[in-house]
């Protein structure tokens, strides 16, 4: 491989002989990385080396923040949720076999929810390599299935160019995590900084080139507007690949312009006001009643920036049954077409195309009053609800109380189970980046080192980690990197004594055997655990009384917060979607209003006079 040097200004450093170490430092600061979360071990030192010596030679203003961890894994989900609240690439560098290797989790966890994170990882010199050396894995054999690119660097004339590409490929096209595996005599060898210069990736660029040039032509956006014109229910399936593509003004833009709802996928949420009329909040196994019977009703579904996960498409061939249309955004062409068949298609940036349909569109006229005024119904029929005279603390109460605190404005992260589904049911969210959660991996342990990672990135916004006991245990080594470094994150455990979501499987589906789910035997308390890690607020709370109050002072401390919330073990999910179901078979529990007639027919098709569609572009 050569580089290619496109820098048009010389960089003030270049010339300058460094070892492979200060290099790999220099390109951080140059891509504009202001905190590294890793841990350190043999075959890395030489660059932890050169991160204290880079700082020990510049002001505070302008030294690198070294966040170390408990387990490297919480390291790649602090730089995921640095990603995932700040837009820019999140870094983390380990150590060699081991510490490699517990990084795998959080680098698929990324490739599969489109995250831009590049990782380090230390390796033992080239010599040694395939020999089984001390601390020896194969980073990439292991990487190279989960990682959107890995590098093993033996050249150490390329490691200064690897390390930029690394950035350019993490952040562009449709994002994800980059590994690149660095000898440490590569690392200890001296070279010439040459200050710019990517490697030539000349088909990767030039996919990436003809992505960038990608606009809706004239005829896609008549064609387009064609079906939107003989549609009377057209309906936004919006996912996370519109706050990947950092769209979310552009959709909004888009749905106001044509009087057009929304619905979100898990990892859409934010993408639209959650309490914007237009809005229907979240669809699919776990949506709301009303967004699914949207999906249902629906007409014409425009797909932005999704890929029809098992988790919303259910039954695929009975996925928007009575849709004469549908329209499929997406910035990776493997999925156009993947699951569901489109007959309008754009592949490209989600930005640029929402921005070229409204400018196209903006003498497009059709009045769709009669639809929203249907979604606004199906909202009042269908609401969120719960056993509001419940004597036990439901989870559902709680989160709407602490969501009347936050008014919508604060970062929520999640572990995954049951409290991710109420988390992601009952929050509102104003602006996008705003909620952070392990989507198509669905991995526990991922909300506590997300939060550090997000507060680190947005230390002017609150951010809440919302917990569940089980995910809570798979990374609870990180209370104590909360108060080593005094993040003031706010962390609510919502403990019902066991696997709760599995535990609704096994309820509805494996006649009440609770194999490996019930936890209540179990002798943690995460109260002391938290005050032993150094919480000066750790405290617990089971009685239903008081959790406004509680609430209030959680959120109002102004350092790190612990709150253990005792809620009912009993508590389900609901609405729920069985695996492969369709929406029609979709349970809605005690409280939440199912429709029990038949789905509406569509009303009779508008004739629309085609001839004058031309004139609109």
């Amino acid at each position: 491989m050569t580089a290619e040097h496109t820098t048009k200004q010389r960089h003030p450093l270049a010339g300058k002989t460094m070892s492979g170490a200060e290099m790999i430092i220099q390109v951080l600061v140059d891509e504009g990385v202001d905190t590294i979360f890793g841990y350190s071990g043999g075959a890395i030192l030489p660059t932890y080396d050169a991160i204290f010596r880079y700082n020990a030679a510049h002001k505070r203003s302008e030294q690198v923040r070294l966040i170390v961890p408990a387990n490297e894994q919480g390291a790649g989900f602090m730089a995921a949720g640095y990603a995932r609240a700040s837009g820019r690439v999140g870094c983390f560098i380990v150590t060699s076999g081991p510490g490699a290797t517990n990084t795998v989790t959080p680098i698929r966890d990324c490739a599969a929810d489109s995250v831009p994170v590049v990782l380090i990882c230390g390796q033992v010199p080239c010599a040694a390599i395939g020999t089984d050396a001390f601390q020896e894995a194969p980073v990439f054999n292991i990487m190279s299935s989960c990682a959107k690119h890995v590098f093993l660097v033996k050249e150490p004339g390329e490691l200064e160019a690897v390390a930029r590409t690394a950035f350019e490929i993490a952040r562009t096209g449709r994002p994800g995590p980059v590994v690149i595996d660095v000898p440490k005599d590569v690392q200890n060898a001296a070279g010439v900084f040459q200050g710019g210069g990517l490697l030539n990736l000349r088909g990767y660029h030039d996919r990436m080139a003809a992505l960038a040039a990608a606009r809706v032509s004239r005829e896609q956006a008549k064609a387009f507007y064609e079906m939107l014109a003989r549609s009377d229910r057209p309906l936004i399936y919006a996912g996370g690949g519109v706050i990947s593509a950092n769209a979310a003004r552009e959709l909004r833009a888009f749905s106001q312009a044509f009087n057009i709802p929304v619905v979100t996928t898990l990892t859409g949420i934010g993408s639209v006001d959650t309490t914007s009329e237009l809005s229907l909040h979240m669809l699919g196994m776990h949506g709301t009643a009303h967004a699914n019977y949207a999906v249902e009703d629906c007409d014409f579904l425009i797909t932005i920036g999704a890929r029809f996960d098992d988790r919303v498409a259910g039954k695929v061939s009975d996925f928007a049954p009575r849709a004469k249309y549908i329209a499929h955004i997406d910035i990776d062409a493997a999925e156009i077409g993947k699951v569901k068949a489109a007959q309008w298609v754009f592949v490209g940036d989600a930005k640029t195309a929402l921005a070229d349909l409204c400018a196209y569109g903006k003498h497009f006229k059709k009045d769709f009053t009669k639809w929203v005024r249907h979604i606004r119904e199906l909202k009042r029929e269908h609401p969120m609800n719960y056993d509001r005279e419940a004597s036990l603390i439901l989870p559902y109460y709680v989160i709407q109380c602490l969501n009347e605190i936050t008014r919508g404005d604060a970062i929520i992260t999640t572990g995954v189970g049951q409290h991710q589904m109420w988390s992601a049911q009952y929050f509102d969210f104003h602006q996008p980046r705003s909620w952070i959660t392990s989507g198509s991996m669905g991995t526990m342990g991922f909300g506590l080192p997300a939060a550090i990672g997000a507060k680190t990135a947005c230390p002017d916004r609150t951010v809440i980690d919302v917990d569940g006991d089980g995910s809570m245990r798979m990374n609870l080594g990180e209370l104590e990197t909360v108060t080593t470094y005094d993040i003031p994150v706010k962390i609510m455990l919502m403990n019902n004594l066991g696997d709760g979501m599995v535990r609704q499987w096994q309820r509805l589906y494996f006649g009440k055997r609770f194999s490996g789910t019930d936890k209540s035997l179990h002798k943690k308390d995460f109260v002391k655990t938290a005050q032993a890690d150094g919480f000066e607020f750790a405290r617990r709370l089971d009685d239903k009384s008081k959790v406004k109050q509680m609430l209030r002072d959680f959120v109002a401390f102004k350092g790190p917060a612990f709150l253990e919330v005792m809620i009912d073990q009993e508590a389900g999910v609901y609405p729920m979607v069985g695996p492969g179901m369709s929406y029609r078979e979709m349970i809605t529990g005690d409280y939440i209003n199912k429709r029990e007639e038949e789905t509406p027919s569509p009303p009779p098709e508008e004739v629309i006079d085609m001839t004058k569609i031309p004139d609109l572009f």
